[in-house]
């Protein structure tokens, strides 16, 4: 199914697997790509030698294009660049708005650039910054996420640019496909649905907690980091949100010394990715923003339900199976090929 984001990428059907923390690594991503879509490595939850390691393994497991997620606000995101243009990875893709230099590395060096937007305005900066096209994501997304509605915050988003854009947000089957080349994209991204499948290393019994929830078991929080937060609505869960404000800092002082071992950074260097994604945020959000590695790898990687925070787009009181991702893949892609060649031949007046 060719369409523009296809060209540029090189891969044979406009279907993205998301870069997810804990959940994105080699062998959902080579399964991907072989399958003909464009999986992302997530990195922001890799130290730089395990993500070298990752895409080294990611290699020996496919041939075809693939991407990874950077944060732009790390302290060695420079160097995590470098890797990528050494490695010859094809994409590299962005959750936080990237830095104009490094667009402008990545571009000389041959790397497409898809950052990731939640509005017109921020799609249209990176456009001028060189980016070479973008994933928008709606509020029906998992992780952090935005207010408005994917049908909403879409048509904005392709009306603003003049580079391919991905959806995301609310995708999960061929249907989504359809309606989004309906309105303008050049393919969609999907977390949830990926994540539920057999080549996922999400354990088993966290998969069969996320196949149980129906529609509305998912819940926006802003307790995990201070920022719109898209999880399963847990015990866990609950007990965050009805938690005081000093509980809350101290539980992510916690967790930012648990990640600090686990990732090998010193408390300087933690300090200063805390000053670089301050932004607008208060000093208590960059402190809350600490729990999120934690929280989500109990769950994502650990198995604890009960201690881990769980991610989901609200699609998941809509799935009840775990297929592999070539089913997911091809299913997406023919179902969609189908429904536009039912349009197609509808009479016009």
């Amino acid at each position: 199914m060719p369409t523009p984001l296809t060209e540029l990428i090189g891969v044979r059907h406009p279907v993205v697997q998301t870069g997810m923390g804990w959940v994105a690594g080699p062998r959902l991503v080579s399964a991907t790509a072989e399958a003909g879509g464009l999986g992302i490595l997530a990195s922001a939850t890799m130290s730089h030698d395990e993500l070298a390691a990752a895409i080294a393994e990611t290699k020996r497991r496919t041939d075809r294009p693939f991407g990874v997620n950077l944060r732009a606000d790390a302290e060695d995101a420079a160097r995590r660049v470098e890797l990528l243009i050494r490695e010859g990875v094809r994409v590299a893709s962005f959750a936080l708005a990237p830095r104009r230099e490094l667009i402008a590395e990545l571009k000389a060096a041959g790397v497409v650039v898809v950052p990731s937007v939640g509005a017109a305005r921020h799609a249209e900066k990176v456009a001028a910054w060189g980016a070479d096209a973008v994933i928008v994501q709606g509020g029906e997304g998992g992780g952090h996420t935005g207010g408005v509605a994917t049908t909403v915050l879409l048509p904005s988003v392709v009306d603003a640019v003049d580079i391919p854009v991905v959806a995301a947000g609310g995708f999960f089957d061929g249907r989504g496909l359809a309606a989004a080349l309906a309105y303008g994209a050049a393919g969609v991204a999907m977390g949830t649905r990926f994540l539920l499948t057999r080549e996922s290393t999400v354990p088993d019994a966290v998969k069969r907690a996320y196949l149980e929830r129906g529609l509305g078991d998912t819940v926006v929080t802003r307790k995990v980091d201070g920022l719109p937060h898209r999880v399963l609505r847990t015990e866990l869960v609950d007990g965050l949100e009805r938690s005081g404000r000093v509980g809350g800092l101290l539980r992510a002082v916690r967790n930012a010394a648990r990640f600090r071992r686990l990732t090998g950074l010193s408390w300087r260097s933690m300090v200063r990715e805390g000053l670089a994604m301050r932004g607008e945020r208060s000093w208590a959000q960059v402190v809350m923003a600490a729990n999120t590695p934690m929280l989500l790898r109990a769950g994502l990687v650990d198995g604890d339900t009960r201690a881990g925070v769980l991610a989901s787009g609200q699609v998941v009181g809509l799935l009840d199976d775990l297929p592999s991702v070539a089913e997911v893949v091809e299913s997406t892609v023919d179902q969609a090929a189908a429904i536009l060649t039912r349009l197609a031949a509808l009479p016009t007046p």
